[in-house]
């Protein structure tokens, strides 16, 4: 374990910032507004219901309230991933990911329970078996054939969404088979308004479903498709260069025009597209791992399979479209005179520019199995022999150099670290057991800051 110069830094005009209270209070007006949308769909439902009698009426209810938290689960899905960028930038993004991932385990569940529903209630009160009624809905009643194929497609994504299967298929396969959703609400959102006893002749429910999925479909491509084409045309990106940083890390250099536009600030990432072979059909998120300049960006990538591992065989001159920037692990998080960095591994990207440019007292702890993994190490030392702050490095290999990654051993390593912000990036398993050593050594989880790129 190596601890460079310990002295504090203090750099002209540069003062801790207080943090936004809009930026905390978004997430919560967020979810208050998702709740509100739920609320007023079933008022919907109970504005149209006079009475529900016997076990067919209850049956076909439970269906049609099922059916309609379905299709307004649906536009709120979609709307969490349509990559807005004040939601981005205040909720954050892997949080984003973690609402989008219940709501898709919940809607799931709702266009299956109404499906089931609807069946049994319209069999009960016709008193047909529900293999009949089942035929008789999917051919007979207005778009519901293609309604069927969207349900088959729901459950076909949600099997994929599961843990077990997402560990067995790369990020671009499990992100491509993701754009089924988009088709499988195109296919389901017509029978609705067809068949749907709280949508038939009534205009203004009719207007308001209408509103609510075309304003998601324009968030949807202005974010998703036309932003990032509208950038890649303005900004122009190459490569220029790609350097060997440790085993199997590589920093991408590229440049461009009007680099300044993107607003990147340090910490955050974008999704980069390289129009070469192999690679072209798909965007990544990768850290900037130093302050965007004008007419320079960088990223610092470790392999982790195809896509990364073709990064180190990038030309000169290779065309790159930029999404982005996206994530909310910024100084706008800060809250604590005094900061923290946590890093593992590759997690060093996003917090490198942290550690060159928040303002005070600011110490890095940088992990890694061996010392020849510590990426950018010349730059870490020069930045704290710079600014005069404390960087520890911790490796596991040879074992004199190892600290457990503990409360007891994040304490001995910084005394007073309960006093810190944390700012924590690094794999999956690194960060769950920092996180709990901080807990341990008394850091508030407010203060314990973490995005994680994990599909």
């Amino acid at each position: 374990m190596t601890t460079t110069s310990t002295a504090t830094y203090a750099s002209r005009g540069l003062r801790h910032r207080r943090p936004r209270r809009w930026r905390s209070v978004v997430p919560l007006l967020v979810q208050w507004v998702i709740w509100a949308g739920a609320a007023a769909v079933l008022a919907l439902w109970w504005r149209d219901t006079t009475s529900v009698i016997g076990p067919a009426g209850w049956l076909t209810g439970a269906g049609r309230i099922t059916g309609l938290l379905a299709g307004y689960a649906c536009a709120v899905l979609l709307a969490l991933m349509a990559r807005i960028p004040l939601l981005d930038h205040t909720v954050g993004t892997d949080r984003l990911a973690r609402w989008h991932a219940f709501g898709g385990r919940c809607t799931v569940s709702l266009v299956l329970a109404h499906t089931l529903l609807i069946i049994s209630g319209y069999s009960a009160t016709s008193h047909t078996d529900v293999v009949s009624q089942a035929t008789t809905l999917v051919f007979h009643y207005p778009d519901l054939l293609k309604g069927t194929v969207g349900f088959l497609l729901f459950l076909v994504t949600g099997a994929l969404s599961a843990r077990a299967a997402r560990r067995r298929m790369s990020y671009e396969t499990w992100h491509y088979l993701h754009f089924a959703t988009y088709l499988a609400v195109f296919l389901t959102f017509g029978h609705q308004l067809s068949n749907g006893a709280d949508f038939v002749g009534n205009r203004t429910a009719q207007a308001a479903w209408y509103t609510l999925f075309i304003t998601v479909a324009a968030l949807l491509a202005w974010y998703r498709f036309a932003m990032p084409i509208r950038r890649g045309l303005r900004h122009q990106l190459r490569v220029t260069a790609v350097h060997p940083e440790a085993p199997g890390v590589v920093s991408v250099h590229l440049t461009g025009g009007h680099l300044d536009e993107l607003g990147g600030e340090p910490g955050q990432f974008l999704r980069w597209r390289f129009l070469t072979r192999g690679l072209w059909w798909t965007a990544n998120p990768y850290s900037l791992s130093a302050p965007a300049r004008p007419d320079h960006l960088r990223i610092t990538v470790k392999t982790a399979g195809g896509h990364s591992a073709a990064l180190a065989r990038l030309a000169p001159g290779t065309r790159v479209w930029a999404e982005g920037p996206y994530g909310a692990l910024t100084a706008n998080r800060r809250t604590a005179p005094k900061v923290l960095l946590l890093a593992g591994g590759v997690g060093i990207t996003p917090l490198r520019t942290l550690f060159e440019t928040l303002p005070g007292d600011v110490t890095l702890v940088y992990r890694a199995r061996r010392a020849d993994d510590l990426a950018l190490r010349g730059e870490i030392d020069a930045i704290a022999a710079r600014r005069r702050v404390t960087v520890h490095y911790v490796v596991d290999e040879p074992a004199a150099y190892s600290s457990p990654l503990t409360g007891p051993g994040l304490t001995a390593l910084i005394p007073d670290v309960a006093a810190h912000d944390v700012y924590l990036c690094g794999p999956p398993g690194m960060t769950q057991a920092a996180s709990t050593a901080l807990r341990d050594a008394g850091v508030p989880a407010r203060r314990i800051h973490h995005e994680s790129f994990a599909f």
